[in-house]
């Protein structure tokens, strides 16, 4: 029976968030600002009044919570607001973006239509993601606060995803480590991209979350107590030196902590910098490098600084306005702290990164907006040379989204600022598209090197060129910038079309001179002989001197002959190298679908899920494939192609064997893989497929592959395999 909700409980409930969001807005708000809010507050309740999220509430407290993540987590104004209370009455109520601009003006209608999904049918094999995402990004090149307030939408999704049934939890989490995560990374929402990294961490790989945040909570109170002693004498020198600061400690996220034990294939007590100490100076704008440096002078009279750590961010910001100084040392009770220090601008810009750079924009106090401005630029840039499919597209723009970068000057002085791994082609095409496609090669601090050179921070690139340089196909694995990629397939695909156009010239010179017709059947005549699928592809080969034109002949148009058959388009299945038909896996063992229906399924070897294992089903042409939900290949297919993922579930199987893998690790000694197998194969009755281990220097490490039932008979052996003499660490991994 449906609960009875007293609709005058609700409207105090609905009152009281808008009242929250007036109050803090309240200290920017100017002149008519507060009735533009009401006005869109009462419109979006209007719109949505009979609509009600999946947890039951009243549909107004998303687009109001929405709108107070946006002006209290990222600090946007009132057009932000106004948005944000608007964002979804176009995609879910009769309301146009025609009504929108009549009633709130074009900037506000603008960032509501990028804010709309695409509708409509989307083939098979084409991403309706991938579309809306394209979509989004047009929109940012115009007003970066579509994806502002986008960030904050998905914010207030993945707070509240506890409501959203299984595969949609899922399909969501995955889009949001997949764009979303990254793009806030890139706009510096620091705070952001951590909460969401966590959240999709809660919901994919529910156990090593709990676990983790269990282990962070248990060291809170040593690390309380290790920070105070750790910041005592720092405290008391900036304090005799007349510095106006903050200090605070700064724990890891939950998913960078488990990132880095990944990583470095270590255990959570490995984990040295599980925290930052943070240093925030008040200072003026002119004289913060200083202070961050007299700081930094002053944290190293106290404890060592490690030479290999020293970040200096306040010279030459991120790309993405990121400034700071880091240093890691090494405290009294030998343990590496990272120091953050920065001012308060900088602090504010690290938390609130983009949206901080209006407010210090007017004061000419943000060196760093021209930067986030040349991103934006050439995001812009991207979208309007690229003629690829949004899938390819968005697979570009995430490669420009992780900002590892690398410094380097041209002859005459000018820092270029390219993504890490650029290389000297890349940053000929940052320089000008002409020069990249005429690029010969680089002088590189006075040395020649090739196209293909890595560049390293600090190079001087001087770049030769040449009037007779053409790109080449090959050129493509020499470039990972957007720019070049864009650059070198344009004029690829031009060069095609003027080739095939030179070889469509010489096919009908030929048939003219065998007397032939220049038809659609005698091209599909040449097609089939030739065993080419389009007469595009057939033409450029002619051109190129890939196909003979000589070998042209009468025969081939013989009427008396049976026409060749064409051959086939069908390539074969996209999915099939990572499907794998596993012995004993039979239909009763996972109900998948809403409707529990019993299907035929295969298991992904990327990672070999086993029963217990959190898991979720994907269809292709080929039927359905079993995944587990932290599977790296699944982020990819739950983020593109939400619409084809299933729920799927273990049931109570038979008595069937799963291929998994074991990573041992410890210190050696004589007997210890004779303890290991026995454990296996007497202890636990497990079949081992096969057995590695290395040696060196008194340690070993080793890689099992076992077949055993399900999780809980994986997890009784690993703790069996923990207990033996001489193990430090034994672990899952995918096989």
């Amino acid at each position: 029976m449906a609960t009875h909700i007293d609709p005058e409980v609700e409207r105090n409930e609905i009152l009281r968030h808008y009242r929250r969001l007036l109050r803090t807005a309240k200290p920017f708000l100017q002149g008519n600002d507060a009735k533009l809010i009401k006005k869109a507050f009462n419109t979006s309740l209007e719109a949505h009044k009979e609509m009600r999220r999946k947890s039951g509430e009243p549909y107004i407290l998303h687009p109001l919570a929405v709108a107070q993540i946006v002006v209290e987590e990222i600090g946007l104004g009132t057009t932000g607001i106004v948005a944000a209370l608007l964002h979804d009455v176009v995609e879910d109520t009769p309301w146009e973006v025609a009504d929108v601009e009549r009633e709130f003006g074009q900037k506000v209608a603008r960032i509501v239509d990028g804010l709309t999904k695409i509708s409509g049918v989307f083939e098979y094999g084409t991403s309706e993601q991938a579309e809306n995402f394209r979509k989004m990004l047009f929109t940012l090149s115009e007003d970066v606060r579509v994806i502002l307030i986008k960030l904050a939408d998905r914010l207030h999704n993945m707070r509240t995803l506890d409501s959203m049934p299984r595969h949609k939890q899922l399909k969501i989490a995955s889009e949001t480590i997949y764009l979303y995560a990254p793009l806030a990374h890139r706009l510096g929402l620091y705070a952001i991209k951590s909460e969401l990294e966590d959240l999709y961490l809660k919901y994919t790989d529910t156990e090593i979350y709990k676990e983790l945040v269990n282990k962070v909570r248990q060291s809170r109170s040593a690390r309380n107590r290790f920070i105070k002693e750790f910041v005592t004498p720092i405290d008391e020198e900036l304090q005799v030196q007349g510095f106006d600061y903050e200090i605070k400690g700064r724990p890891k996220s939950i998913y960078s902590i488990l990132k880095k034990m990944r990583k470095q294939n270590i255990t959570f007590e490995e984990v040295y910098d599980l925290f930052a100490i943070r240093i925030i100076l008040d200072v003026p704008y002119e004289q913060e490098k200083a202070a961050c440096w007299q700081v930094y002078s002053i944290v190293t009279d106290f404890y060592q600084p490690n030479p290999d750590r020293l970040r200096d961010w306040v010279s030459t910001p991120k790309a993405n306005g990121y400034e700071s100084l880091h240093t890691t040392v090494m405290s009294r009770a030998g343990q590496w702290v990272e120091v953050q220090i920065r001012s308060r601008r900088m602090d504010d810009i690290a938390e609130k990164g983009y949206a901080a750079h209006w407010k210090y924009k007017d004061s000419g106090t943000s060196p760093a907006e021209s930067s986030l401005e040349a991103w934006i630029n050439k995001v812009r840039e991207m979208l309007e040379t690229n003629n690829s499919s949004a899938l390819e597209f968005m697979d570009e723009f995430r490669q420009n989204l992780f900002v590892k970068e690398v410094y380097a000057f041209t002859p005459k002085g000018k820092l270029v600022i390219l993504p890490d791994k650029s290389t000297a082609l890349d940053f000929a095409f940052e320089i000008h598209s002409q020069i990249g496609l005429q690029c010969l090669g680089a002088k590189v601090n006075q040395k020649l090197e090739p196209l293909s050179y890595q560049l390293r921070n600090g190079d001087q690139v001087e770049i030769l060129t040449s009037q007779k340089q053409r790109p080449t196909e090959e050129w493509l694995n020499y470039v990972i910038t957007s720019k070049a990629r864009g650059r070198i397939r344009e004029y690829l695909r031009d060069d095609k079309r003027t080739k095939a156009e030179d070889g469509r010239y010489l096919v009908e010179k030929r048939l003219e001179l065998l007397g032939v017709e220049f038809s659609p059947d005698n091209v599909n005549r040449l097609l089939a002989h030739f065993n080419v699928y389009n007469p595009q592809d057939f033409y450029y080969r002619l051109a190129i001197g890939q196909i003979d034109g000589r070998e042209i002949k009468e025969s081939i148009f013989d009427p008396a002959n049976e026409p060749p058959k064409m051959p086939s388009m069908l390539e074969p299945k996209a999915f099939d190298h990572e499907v794998q038909k596993i012995r004993g896996v039979n239909a009763n063992m996972l109900v998948i679908g809403e409707q529990t229906e019993k299907f035929d399924y295969t298991i992904a070897p990327c990672c070999n899920p086993i029963p217990g294992d959190d898991v979720f089903g994907f269809e292709t042409e080929n039927g359905i494939v079993i995944h587990r939900t932290s599977c790296p290949k699944g982020v990819d297919l739950m983020s593109n192609y939400g619409n084809r993922i299933v729920r799927a579930k273990w049931t109570d199987q038979l008595e069937l064997a799963f291929l998994a893998g074991l990573r041992i690790k410890g210190s050696d000694r004589v007997g210890l893989v004779n303890d290991v197998t026995r454990i296996i194969s007497n202890a636990l009755k497990v079949n081992m497929r096969s057995i590695t281990i290395d040696s060196n220097d008194g340690m070993f490490e080793g890689q099992i592959m076992v077949f055993v039932n399900d999780t809980d008979h994986l997890n009784k052996l690993i703790q069996r395999l923990s207990k033996v003499n001489g193990v430090l660490q034994v672990e899952r991994f995918a096989s």
